[in-house]
């Protein structure tokens, strides 16, 4: 089935599982603030199998996340990734960038049929990424890797954070992306929950810029780009197809891509205790996996059947023309409101029709940007 025939309602583009949320890292955005040792309750090796099944079920080449945490603190690892290779799943690893991440583990992983590795990368040099990730050594360890991933074959994702720290890097970083030979470059904007709350996220106007430059990134680039938490992206996209400068859609990449994907609408998360979120940036659960199969909450749960419906948006997200294609981050909705149909305040689209109050935004800053005029 191609991507885009992916009825949303009935199965998640995307499943992540956040297998621990055990890691040697201290990176100043983790979601899970990580800790050094594995939480007693995770799921055990037989049950994450059961939720691998489980997750057959909602049809072929379901896309699997492994994240954590850091996912190479378990020992079963390279068995759950050939287990979901036999249950018919597209597996795939967000590994940390710590010692654990080798080339040794890379060719076992990629021998169990692993289908692409996704590295963290938030700055172009060892002195900015390693600062953020707390770890000296990080980046010259997760470059390599990377290089070695490519020479095995595997497709390779690289993951970047965008706040006020990192935002001067994007323009070396996207060299970079391209000359690892990444296949997708995946553009994370800052939902303050975690450790992310002490860093600064970029105000609502900046963000339209760069979403306009990472644009022209996909036309220019060997790579695809798409951004996580950010689904404005895509109406930043069909302002510019209808504009004067019309811009195709970027290249979809080995996986594929569609719109409309959002937290609870195409996305799942499973925690490292069984609880299912529809984002990890949203941590309202829906339920559990020791009680309940993943199809069944997905599917039919009220969290889950609310979020997927933009009708029931509130604010300008649910005045929104666009909101088909969009929806606004429920995640970043959730953490400034506790509401997660609430408008992304980090949108500064206001619909013509609209007339209401518009959601507080972050502060603005004053530092310079790859979108900067």
């Amino acid at each position: 089935m191609h991507p885009r025939d992916i009825d949303l309602s009935e199965r998640p583009f995307v499943l992540i599982w956040e297998v621990t949320q055990a890691c040697e890292l201290e990176c100043k955005h983790c979601r899970a603030d990580a800790r050094p040792d594995r939480h007693p309750g995770e799921l055990t090796t037989a049950e994450g199998k059961e939720l691998l099944s489980a997750a057959a079920q909602f049809g072929e080449n379901q896309l699997v996340v492994l994240s954590g945490g850091d996912p190479l603190v378990r020992d079963d690892l390279v068995e759950l990734v050939r287990y979901g290779v036999e249950q018919g799943l597209s597996m795939t690893l967000t590994p940390s960038g710590t010692d654990a991440l080798t080339p040794e583990i890379v060719d076992e992983l990629a021998d169990a049929g692993l289908r692409r590795l996704a590295l963290s990368v938030d700055g172009a040099t060892a002195e900015a990424h390693d600062e953020f990730r707390g770890e000296p050594g990080s980046f010259e360890g997760t470059v390599s890797v990377a290089r070695h991933a490519r020479e095995r074959g595997i497709p390779l994702q690289i993951n970047t954070t965008v706040c006020r720290e990192t935002l001067p890097e994007l323009p070396d970083l996207a060299d970079l992306v391209a000359d690892l030979g990444a296949v997708l470059w995946s553009v994370f904007f800052l939902v303050p929950i975690g450790r992310g709350q002490v860093l600064d996220p970029i105000d609502p106007e900046r963000s339209d810029r760069v979403m306009e430059w990472l644009l022209e990134q996909s036309q220019e680039r060997s790579f695809g780009v798409k951004t996580t938490e950010a689904p404005h992206y895509r109406r930043v996209a069909t302002q510019a197809r209808q504009g004067e400068k019309a811009v195709a859609p970027a290249t979809a990449d080995e996986i594929g891509r569609r719109t409309s994907i959002r937290a609870g609408n195409g996305f799942a998360f499973v925690s490292h205790l069984g609880e299912v979120y529809p984002s990890g940036f949203l941590p309202e659960s829906a339920g559990s996996v020791r009680d309940r199969s993943i199809v069944d909450v997905y599917r039919n749960s009220d969290l889950f059947t609310d979020l997927r419906d933009v009708e029931a948006l509130n604010g300008k997200c649910g005045a929104c023309e666009y909101r088909g294609v969009c929806g606004g981050s429920r995640s970043r909705a959730y953490a400034y409101t506790g509401d997660p149909l609430e408008s992304d305040p980090l949108c500064p689209y206001v619909p013509a029709a609209y007339d209401g109050p518009v959601p507080d935004q972050v502060i603005e800053g004053s530092v310079s940007s790859p979108a900067d005029d």
